[in-house]
């Protein structure tokens, strides 16, 4: 078990925060997953206020991992694998800049890791369209209400859990297999 000082922290937005949190809870050498705000004006943020479109943040997810175990670059790898970032300011029927594409980093190296990776994606020309996502300075994270963690586990029978988690968690538990808690 890594101690906490060899702990490092990664965070993303990529739509809605509960699909980002039920695939990362699951991801081996992650320890743990926050949903929260980011990247926005408000210094005390709401669902509801984020949710309104007015508040600049982005619906996101900080994380916690073992860079023994999962490296950063296989973080973003998952991170671009389970979501479309080539739509501005959405994700599904989920449409705002709360659900935009975004990466912030926590230190230089995970700024320029991030940057090589999405050139990478872009030259391999995975998608149609260019990669959107992008690379925003780290601010404060604000911690989500209570019950928006643990969203999927706690709730998996949902609608919109059924219809837009669930299809994220079976697309990366097929794509990203070696990576999987227990694997």
């Amino acid at each position: 078990m890594a101690t906490s000082s060899s702990l490092q922290s990664a965070t993303f937005g990529g739509g809605c925060f509960w699909c980002l949190e039920a695939v990362f809870q699951l991801t081996k050498g992650v320890t743990k997953v926050e949903s929260g705000f980011i990247g926005g004006a408000n210094p005390a943020p709401t669902y509801e206020s984020v949710c309104g479109g007015r508040t600049g943040h982005a619906e996101a997810v900080q994380i916690q991992f073992d860079p023994n175990v999962i490296a950063y670059d296989a973080l973003l790898n998952i991170f671009f694998g389970i979501h479309d970032p080539t739509t501005l300011n959405r994700q599904g029927a989920d449409v705002g800049t709360q659900y935009r594409s975004v990466i912030f980093p926590h230190d230089e190296e995970q700024a320029a890791t991030a940057g090589a990776k999405i050139a990478e994606l872009n030259a391999a020309g995975i998608w149609e369209s260019p990669i959107v996502t992008t690379i925003e300075p780290l601010g404060k994270f604000h911690r989500a209400e209570d019950y928006h963690q643990n969203y999927f586990r706690d709730n998996p029978m949902q609608p919109y859990c059924q219809a837009v988690v669930g299809p994220k968690v079976a697309k990366f538990r097929k794509s990203f297999a070696d990576k999987l808690i227990g694997s």
